[in-house]
């Protein structure tokens, strides 16, 4: 599990110093390329269509990537590393582990709304070699582990109600992984009012009602009734 955790490290680091590209024709490549994956599939998308997109030719993408599976692995980097960045923020942030699953549930929405995001979720992983699949699943796992944490987390601080973490994290991915599907950029919905919806109904189920009672009734407690006024008789 360490040597595990040691290598999907360094292919984060390694993917982040790729993307501080200056002139910013990789970053295009990879927004047109994910484009079509999601318009028309990984396969049925050849590296011609994407170099006829970005109106430059064949040869000058493999300047950039090495193969077709080489840009959608990169696509599964940029959307596995805007997860985990805004994972490191909710950390940053402190707050009860309910706290911590409610901008889970934000930011996840806000990234699985973009197109990096997206590919994340509706690509089908399988089509990469068993290394590159084999990265990519470890970028996964690391995302659930640290959702399972802050629910853990929220059992123990009392914010979130008695469960089993793995049973809850995969009831919460499912429910937002499903946006993909249904979701449309120019729908009625915007990714802010999506996300803010869910929050509210998933840690709603989450919410430790016994233990918010519980303070309700001792505030209660703590505040002493006041004295009626002496009148003269």
């Amino acid at each position: 599990m360490a040597k595990d955790s040691h290598r999907t490290e360094r292919h984060w680091k390694a993917f982040a110093d790729r993307r501080r590209d200056p002139d910013g024709k990789r970053e295009a490549i990879l927004r047109t390329a994910v484009q079509l994956f999601l318009e028309d599939s990984y396969s049925r998308t050849a590296m011609n269509d994407i170099a006829q997109r970005l109106n430059i030719t064949k040869p000058a993408l493999y300047h950039y990537f090495r193969n077709k599976e080489d840009v959608l692995l990169e696509c599964y980097r940029w959307g596995c590393l805007l997860i985990r960045e805004s994972l490191d923020d909710i950390m940053a942030q402190g707050g009860s582990g309910l706290d911590k699953v409610r901008e889970f549930i934000r930011s996840y929405t806000g990234v699985i709304t973009n197109d990096f995001g997206r590919a994340v979720i509706r690509l089908d992983d399988g089509e990469l070699s068993p290394e590159g699949r084999a990265e990519v699943r470890s970028y996964k796992r690391e995302i659930d582990r640290r959702l399972r944490s802050f629910i853990q987390e929220g059992i123990e601080d009392g914010s979130i109600a008695p469960c089993d973490p793995k049973l809850a994290a995969f009831s919460i991915a499912g429910s937002l992984n499903w946006i993909c599907m249904w979701f449309q950029p120019r729908g009625s919905l915007t990714p802010d009012e999506i996300a803010a919806s869910f929050a509210a109904g998933i840690t709603d189920g989450l919410r430790n009602w016994d233990k918010t009672a519980g303070e309700k009734s001792l505030r209660l407690v703590d505040q002493k009734p006041s004295r009626p006024k002496k009148t003269s008789a």
